[in-house]
């Protein structure tokens, strides 16, 4: 009876279930299922086991996000999921071929505390398998039963996510249930995964767009606002709230605005200072869209116009990062700071051959971190970096010089993308980019406004 009402309940919710997810665009089923199946090719003799996010303990707490992995392979946004593929596997001594399979589990739904948190789907929904993309879709707590029926079947290996001493599993007593209880060694599929998220699809790409351009609305909306005397907190505000407009679910990570020695803390979080006139203020702020992240960098002067100091480190960094761009060769370049071919170098190089500090001394020391990094489902996505930049690859080049005795930092960062011809297209080209188009942009906004 209890079956049934659910079912009952699941069938009226989903037309509120699917206005709420409305904002979270999701590719066709037979794009994550191929994704899985391309998996499934790499693993050999072994079962693979991806367990997504569980649900917040605390019902107040709107902060969940389903696991990238996990998200990629099935396109699934509810907690509390698992994912087991089982590959094919030719016969051998004793052992028959088994073509492929695959089943995601889902916790049952859970009607009490859907009162609180909103109607969700589960394994009972009689068109589960149709929203899905999965022939087969369980229950939860039906996956040990599944894992002990293979085990003696030739599986001799589970390749799942192993969390690290440091780490709480998502799905901690299905974990330990079959750490203790299957008897097989475990290997991590990460490096797996890593692999197909590093080149993006067609969907991917446009989520990416999408993400970029919601993230560059929100930095022409703190090109017209920034003044002498605003709060770095009302910027950062300003700044979501035109993030959100455009669609954008979340920040992709927590926002900087950071005005004069702010400017030169990688990771300032605070965003309480008042800017002053003089100044420069770096806003490192993007935005998720669909779960893809977005990642800008501008330094802008606080009132408009650069000092001739600003200006000096500002053309050094923007000549860093157009020196990149220049040496960049699809299949060949790196942006690893040891690896060959290594556009980081040319950077570096150029920054540490362009101006000096206040002793006299080289600027590249100043540069402190990388050039650049994979953008995808997470900001900082998953790749080997050693691999060169080939087609499909979206990165950033992110140059910077902080000078904290100066309180002076500058880093202009934007996405690109390799095309199918080899091309490297700036995803972020619509924002001012050189001091001259900064100071322009910033005098029309105030005229306008």
């Amino acid at each position: 009876m209890r079956k049934a009402l659910a079912v009952c309940l699941c069938l009226y919710s989903w037309g509120l279930f699917s206005l709420a997810a409305a904002a979270l665009e999701r590719q066709p089923n037979a794009v994550y299922r191929s994704r899985r199946e391309t998996l499934a090719k790499k693993i050999e003799k072994g079962l693979i086991v991806v367990f997504g996010e569980g649900e917040p303990a605390d019902i107040s707490r709107d902060d969940f996000r389903q696991s990238d992995n996990f998200y990629y392979l099935t396109g699934w946004a509810q907690p509390n999921a698992a994912l087991l593929i089982v590959p094919a596997m030719a016969a051998s001594e004793g052992t028959p071929a088994r073509s492929y399979s695959e089943i995601l589990f889902l916790s049952p739904r859970n009607l009490p505390r859907e009162r609180w948190t909103g109607p969700k789907l589960g394994p009972e929904d009689p068109e589960i398998s149709t929203k899905t993309g999965f022939t087969r879709v369980e229950s939860l707590d039906k996956l040990p039963i599944e894992l002990s029926a293979l085990s003696p079947q030739g599986f001799t290996t589970v390749y799942t996510e192993l969390p690290s001493p440091a780490e709480h599993s998502t799905s901690a007593a299905l974990w330990d249930w079959v750490q203790r209880f299957v008897p097989t060694q475990f290997q991590d599929i990460e490096p797996s995964v890593s692999d197909l998220r590093r080149i993006k699809d067609a969907g991917e790409l446009e989520y990416l767009r999408k993400a970029t351009a919601a993230s560059i609305a929100a930095h022409q909306a703190a090109i017209r606002e920034l003044k002498p005397g605003i709060n770095e907190r009302e910027i950062a505000g300003l700044m979501y709230y035109n993030s959100a407009k455009g669609g954008c679910e979340r920040w992709a990570y927590a926002p900087i605005v950071g005005s004069g020695f702010n400017g030169t803390v990688l990771h300032y979080g605070a965003n309480s200072k008042v800017v002053q006139s003089g100044e420069l203020v770096v806003l490192d702020v993007a935005c998720e869209y669909s779960m893809y992240a977005s990642d800008i960098t501008r330094t802008l002067p606080a009132n408009g116009k650069f000092t001739p100091r600003q200006r000096e480190i500002y053309d050094i960094v923007y000549g860093a990062q157009q020196a990149a761009i220049a040496a960049f060769q699809p299949g060949k370049s790196t942006i690893g700071k040891t690896t060959p071919d290594s556009l980081y170098k040319i950077a570096y190089d150029y920054i540490n051959s362009h101006g000096k500090d206040l002793h006299g001394q080289p600027l590249g020391k100043y540069f402190i971190h990388g050039l650049g990094h994979y953008v995808g489902l997470e900001v900082h996505d998953v790749g080997d970096y050693k691999k060169p930049l080939d087609r499909g690859t979206v990165f950033t080049i992110e140059p910077g010089v902080y000078l904290p005795e100066e309180k002076l930092g500058v880093r202009i960062e934007d996405i690109f993308y390799v095309d199918q011809s080899g091309k490297l297209l700036n995803m972020t080209a619509p924002l001012p980019h050189t001091a001259d188009e900064v100071e322009r942009a910033m005098a029309q906004s105030k005229v306008v406004h």
